[in-house]
C-alpha cells in the first residue's frame, strides 16, 4: 500500500516504513506528524481525490531536523569586474512513515 502525500509545495510518494527528506516541520524530534493532505491511495484498489481524500491520513515518527548540503551560487560579468558568491543550505526534516489510514 502506498500513498501520495502534499508538503511543502511538494508531491511524495510514500510507502509504511519508509524514510523520506522533506521541507522543514515545525515539530519537535521523535514526535509524530500527522498529514491529512493525501492526494491518493494506492495498492489492491486505488482512491483518487479531488484534490484530498477525505478522511485520509498518513502518520509519521519525526527523526531529525537538518540542513542539505551547499549549493554554490556564483554571479560574474564577464570585463566588467563584477563578481558574487553565495552559498545555500535547505533546511529539512527527516521522517519514517508509519501507517496510511482511509
Amino acid at each position: 500500500m502506498y500513498a501520495i502525500i502534499e508538503t511543502g509545495g511538494k508531491q511524495v510518494r510514500v510507502e509504511v516504513g519508509q524514510e523520506i527528506y522533506v521541507e522543514l516541520l515545525d515539530v519537535e524530534v521523535d514526535s509524530t506528524y500527522t498529514f491529512d493532505k493525501v492526494l491518493l491511495v494506492g495498492g489492491e484498489k486505488t482512491k483518487i481525490g479531488k484534490p484530498y481524500i477525505k478522511g485520509a491520513t498518513v502518520t509519521a515518527t519525526v527523526n531529525k531536523h537538518g540542513k542539505g548540503q551547499k549549493v554554490i551560487i556564483f554571479k560574474y560579468e564577464p570585463k566588467k569586474h563584477y563578481h558574487k558568491k553565495n552559498g545555500h543550505r535547505q533546511p529539512y526534516t527527516k521522517l519514517t512513515i508509519n501507517e496510511i489510514n482511509l
